[in-house]
């Protein structure tokens, strides 16, 4: 009995329909990240200078409204200004199939012929692909765009502000649930243990090793908390 093997390139399709929402996911974990690691790295400065609950909550607070807000609008700014570019392209590329359709006929056969296929079989995938959706197919094999895919600014503006509150409220939580004696140890190790996780889930993500997705991003963390942590005691009765 011949044993049953899986097809070397089966799985190719599926991660390329999944491409656009892995990219969301990873944002979102960057987000988090974002938003743990600010926010971590006011409230464990204030605590430094103080240990007034209503200051360290005042700070965090307004550390997370101003944070989410910020990473809002940069997601925005940068996400319309992609969304303006990739209209360009396609408007573009609408006048050109009016205005030269044999060009752009014989330039998509030309994209085809270079991705290995004969130029008569080249040929007649550019006919097909003309006749069905001549827009589509010219966004797909030259600009990498689908017509009806565009990137939403408005969704990238939410996802980001969302990401960013839901990882800030965890150094806050703990660090205002947490009694004065030890509360800037019970944060340092509940950040520290959420910094991993979202290592870990980058790491998932992108494919990469686990391992030394964590340790980067764990030491790196810590290093900022450490820091934070001295400029509040080093300061905090200084300025006044």
């Amino acid at each position: 009995m011949v044993p049953r093997t899986r097809p070397p390139h089966l799985g190719e399709p599926h991660r390329t329909a999944m491409a656009p929402r892995l990219n969301w996911l990873r944002a979102g974990v960057l987000g988090a990240n974002d938003g743990i690691v600010s926010t971590a790295g006011l409230v464990v400065g204030v605590a430094g200078a103080t240990s007034s609950r209503g200051a360290i909550f005042t700070a965090g607070l307004a550390g997370l409204v101003a944070g989410a807000v910020s990473m809002a609008l940069g997601e925005f700014i940068s996400v319309s200004s992609q969304r303006d570019s990739e209209r360009a392209q396609l408007a573009l590329e609408r006048r050109e199939l009016a205005e030269m359709p044999e060009e752009e006929l014989a330039e998509l056969a030309g994209l085809y012929r270079a991705k290995g296929l004969s130029a008569a079989t080249a040929r007649t995938v550019a006919i097909e692909l003309t006749a069905h959706d001549a827009l589509a197919a010219h966004a797909d094999a030259e600009l990498h765009l689908d017509p009806d895919e565009l990137t939403n600014a408005w969704h990238a503006a939410m996802a980001s502000a969302v990401a960013f509150t839901v990882g800030a409220l965890l150094p806050l939580l703990a660090i205002m649930l947490s009694p004065g004696a030890v509360r800037v140890p019970v944060t340092v190790v509940a950040v520290l243990v959420a910094l991993a996780l979202t290592g870990v889930l980058s790491s998932r993500i992108g494919g990469s090793r686990a391992r030394v997705a964590v340790v980067r991003v764990v030491v790196g963390g810590a290093a900022g908390l450490a820091l934070t942590y001295a400029i509040g005691r080093a300061f905090g009765g200084v300025v006044g």
